[in-house]
């Protein structure tokens, strides 16, 4: 059986696209074994794909924009959406069912300190009429940075990824009051990535039969089945709290059962980082941007 190589740029339910590729058994199907791992800190998934340590990773279209502001061609090419829409959520210390955007001015806000999670945050709080630089911004560093932060009493306000936050309310740590994706709206946020050479082989037409049947049974089976798949993969989180954040994410409707990063996807995404992220240019789809392979 041969084995395929996938490296995720940051690891939660978020993800559940692709990890339950092999969790749910589809990769397994098409006659691939799964070697997994995450990209250590400072260290780019999209460069171990390049140096062909990696065939799939999981990473972002904003990637793909950083190079070619830099008169670069990318290595790869982003042929598959993970999530058409930001998955973090704005947890508060105390409940707060009239919580409105607002009161996150002048509040300490436990955060991403840059890239895509501070681009989306910031577009959120333009579309929320809100002045995202009159935030109190506290950067400890990553997610479980961002997460120790917050319980250690730092902040007023957490940004985070499930299921971070649904494990922060089941310890009675914090209250989720907010959700970013509505605010920004659909957008190619996550994708998957690869070599052209890499796409042109089998094993990523075996892939992409896999991927494609696990957004389907991701969208139609129980939240609680999901969760009991992956479980072994999330042993920090309670399993009815990981069931609690793919029901969120299902409902949210960002895992979508195409797989196609699609053209209004792209366009929203730039959009996105002229406003927010400081991207002065427009790239064409396919500079970006493959379909995923024919099979």
């Amino acid at each position: 059986m041969d084995t395929i190589r996938i490296q995720f740029t940051l690891f939660s339910a978020f993800y559940s696209p692709l990890i339950a590729t092999f969790a749910g058994g589809f990769l397994k199907e098409e006659g691939l074994e799964t070697d997994w791992s995450v990209s250590p800190p400072g260290v780019s998934a999209i460069e171990a794909a390049g140096r062909g340590e990696v065939d799939v990773v999981q990473s972002a279209l904003s990637q793909g924009f950083g190079v070619l502001s830099m008169g670069e061609t990318p290595k790869v090419k982003h042929f598959a959406q993970v999530n058409e829409m930001d998955g973090f959520f704005i947890t508060a210390r105390e409940p707060d069912p009239d919580f409105a955007w607002s009161k996150l001015e002048g509040s300490e806000v436990v955060m991403f300190g840059g890239g895509q999670p501070q681009v989306m945050f910031r577009y959120g709080c333009h579309k929320a009429g809100i002045d995202f630089d009159k935030l109190v911004p506290i950067t400890p560093g990553g997610a479980a940075a961002i997460d120790e932060a917050f319980r250690n009493g730092q902040g007023q306000y957490v940004q985070q990824q499930g299921p971070f936050p649904q494990q922060l309310e089941a310890d009675g740590v914090g209250h989720i009051v907010a959700q970013v994706g509505p605010k920004v709206g659909p957008c190619g946020f996550s994708s998957l990535a690869a070599t052209p050479e890499w796409l042109a082989t089998d094993m990523a037409k075996a892939f992409t039969r896999a991927y494609r049947k696990t957004r389907v049974w991701l969208n139609e089976t129980p939240a609680a089945e999901v969760a009991k798949a992956e479980k072994p993969y999330f042993p920090d989180t309670d399993e009815d709290v990981l069931a609690k954040c793919i029901a969120t994410y299902q409902a949210l409707g960002n895992w979508t059962p195409h797989i196609e990063i699609t053209d209004a996807a792209y366009e929203a995404t730039l959009d996105i980082y002229q406003q927010s992220g400081g991207l002065t240019q427009r790239f064409a789809y396919d500079q970006v941007c493959a379909r995923p392979p024919a099979v």
